[in-house]
């Protein structure tokens, strides 16, 4: 210990230790200079790849939408045969149907669903939903739900139970858009408030999903939970539901507290007017 006092106070360690660090720093400097040129390559090749492979996807697609080409031809399409086990190449293929997807109706939805399940497509979309970080989660639930795979509502069900809130309000828009007033009536027995953006969210995926049959929404003012209670009184007056006013009455004439016999009371009110 006395050694190492001496060898400090004379001060002989500086000039190795200021080379020393001068060099780690170099060293350090030169690595990341390298990463991020490799990084900034990378990422040119994987955009010049993305606009190959979405020509590619996109030329498929409308031969099968607008000239009735068979699903079994497209997939023997030598560029499709080649690139198909790429991973990149999947990537951009379910990105480029999802985004053709939303702006079509119909058969021509309908055969993009078909060639999304057909393709495998639907598989790397539920390894995703099985994924343990929640934003991969997210975006398999959000393709899943918008390619209408309703054989993984049940999954998709469990996962809106999350206590991650981007995570639940995910999984809840999805269940509202593959079953409707089925995807939330669950809430009833939901343990914890349902917090404000959470609700504004559910009502917006009914509006933007025109869910037509609303059989069951009154279930949720039997909630013991007041903000479950809360939320199916703003989906009746919302979507603007007069058929379910004499659930409302009901509410209004045995209401929990005061705010909600309130908001019941209100409701009740514009309904009828």
């Amino acid at each position: 210990m006395l050694e190492l006092w001496q060898l400090y106070k004379s001060g002989t360690w500086v000039e190795d230790f200021l080379s020393l660090s001068i060099d780690l720093f170099v060293g350090a400097s030169f690595i990341l200079y390298i990463m991020i040129i490799w990084s900034r390559n990378r990422n040119i090749k994987q955009e010049k790849l993305r606009a190959a492979y979405t020509i590619i996807i996109e030329k498929l697609m409308f031969s099968m939408i607008f000239e009735d080409t068979a699903l079994s031809v497209i997939k023997e399409d030598k560029n499709y045969i080649t690139l198909s086990n790429k991973s990149f190449f999947r990537e951009v293929a379910a990105e480029s149907i999802i985004n053709l997807h939303k702006n079509y109706e119909g058969i021509y939805a309908e055969k993009l669903e078909d060639f999304f399940k057909e393709s495998g497509l639907i598989n790397d979309s539920i390894k995703k939903l099985r994924s343990f970080n929640w934003e991969i989660k997210c975006k398999g639930i959000t393709e899943l739900a918008e390619m209408n795979v309703t054989g993984v509502f049940d999954k998709i069900l469990a996962v809106s139970k999350a206590r991650n809130k981007t995570l639940k309000i995910t999984a809840l828009n999805a269940c509202v858009k593959l079953a409707g007033v089925k995807g939330i009536v669950h809430l009833t027995e939901h343990p914890f408030p349902i917090d404000e953006w959470t609700q504004i969210n559910i009502i917006h995926a009914f509006k933007k999903h025109d869910i037509g049959d609303t059989k069951g929404v009154e279930l949720l003012l039997e909630s013991q939970n007041t903000t479950v209670v809360t939320l199916g009184l703003k989906l009746i007056k919302e979507l603007k539901l007069s058929q379910k006013a004499h659930f409302v009455a009901a509410l209004a004439a045995k209401a929990p507290n005061a705010q909600i016999q309130y908001e019941a009371e209100n409701i009740l009110q514009a309904l009828n007017s």
